[in-house]
């Protein structure tokens, strides 16, 4: 579960409350987010931040035969935001760099069935962040 989501159950919240407008694979990846947390030695590391909201988003890639093999991130964040960042691990595992890099912010909204117009700046964040890890992979791997 997400640390957000986790917060507003020991609080008595509703974990669906604020979900109205998003679609059923959002509100999924939100409430059971897949590969959450951080890759230790990670082959790529990409971090970005949105500067009109905030979020944040930290991706850790591992790459083998020039693939990546395993993503896991870390996001603060709105309920897009993290589930974004979840559908983005999913897509981009067994990809290239290259073919992950080629992912749109519409890609990954599609993949969640939309998302509201206000929070597309989720989607750009999620392609944001895998350019950035990308960006990284060379500096890590350099001998």
């Amino acid at each position: 579960m997400s640390e957000g989501g986790e917060r507003r159950r020991r609080a008595g919240g509703d974990a669906d409350a604020g979900m109205s407008g998003y679609s059923d694979l959002v509100r999924d990846h939100f409430q059971n987010p897949r590969n959450v947390g951080a890759i230790a030695e990670a082959d790529a590391v990409g971090y970005q931040t949105n500067p009109v909201c905030g979020d944040t988003m930290r991706l850790t890639l591992r790459v083998n035969g020039g693939r990546i093999v395993e993503a896991r991130f870390q996001t603060s964040g709105c309920p897009a935001a993290i589930a974004t960042s979840s559908v983005c691990t999913e897509m981009i595992r067994g990809q290239t760099l290259a073919e992950a890099e080629a992912l749109t912010k519409e890609d990954y909204a599609a993949a969640l069935g939309g998302l509201p117009a206000s929070k597309m700046h989720c989607s750009v964040l999620a392609a944001d962040t895998v350019r950035a890890a990308a960006a990284d992979y060379p500096q890590r791997t350099a001998h």
